[in-house]
């Protein structure tokens, strides 16, 4: 959660980021290495528990079934998303106006596909 909060942008709820000083380039800048650090450790949670979850019995083809969605969601969000997003953002660190960019939404979307997904598995999962 730390990472987490700490990979947002810090402005006030309901505020303009102008308003406060604090212009695109700055808001965008975060260290490298602290997101390489969350996506490998997304990536290696998710190397360990869908081994261990079939090993153990067998879930059921509904567990299965979510747990490749939400991780085919991942891996389109780490393959195919972020590297236009990085990108993007190198681009505007740089001082370049770019255009507004439709892979924001679909990295929201696949947030919200991921949430989606793990709640019914946990669902799923606490039924079987």
């Amino acid at each position: 959660m730390q990472v987490r909060l700490g990979m947002g942008f810090d402005a006030p709820l309901g505020r303009d980021p102008d308003d406060i000083g604090v212009d695109l380039p700055t808001g965008l800048r975060q260290p490298p290495h602290r997101a390489r650090r969350c996506r490998a450790e997304r990536l290696q949670s998710w190397s360990w528990r869908s081994p261990v979850a079939v090993a153990s019995g067998g879930p059921p083809v509904a567990v299965l079934v979510l747990t490749v969605i939400a991780v085919a969601l991942l891996a389109v969000q780490m393959v195919a998303v972020r590297p236009v997003l990085n990108r993007r953002s190198d681009r505007v660190l740089v001082g370049e106006d770019v255009a507004r960019s439709r892979a924001h939404l679909v990295y929201v979307a696949c947030e919200g596909g991921k949430l989606v997904a793990l709640v019914a598995l946990g669902t799923a999962a606490l039924a079987a």
